[in-house]
């Protein structure tokens, strides 16, 4: 099984030349574009498309991550390894349905 850290270091490998010359900013703004994409795969119910863009969404936030110097699994496993961040339960008590944390 790949790791969320083999992946982002596979992005890295691949694209981190390009993407350290276009900057955080512009990377984000990539990123935004394809979840948007997502958005309309979504909106299509294409299954196909839904997996495409998820799999693009994945690759440009690793990408940013990469640029900013984040670990993304070392961030995601800090933040909810030991449940949800609000509640703290696992699964999630919370009330309400949608909870910006």
């Amino acid at each position: 099984m790949t790791s969320i850290r083999e992946f982002q270091n596979l992005m890295h490998r691949l694209y981190f030349i390009r993407d350290s010359k276009r900057g955080a900013k512009a990377t984000h703004e990539w990123l935004k574009e394809e979840v948007d994409e997502l958005n309309e795969a979504i909106e299509a119910i294409n299954r196909e498309g839904i997996a495409e863009e998820l799999a693009d969404v994945l690759a440009w936030l690793a990408s940013l991550a990469n640029v900013l110097e984040v670990d993304l699994e070392e961030a995601a496993l800090r933040k909810y390894a030991g449940g949800c961040p609000k509640c703290g339960s696992s699964p999630c008590i919370c009330t309400s349905e949608r909870k910006k944390s």
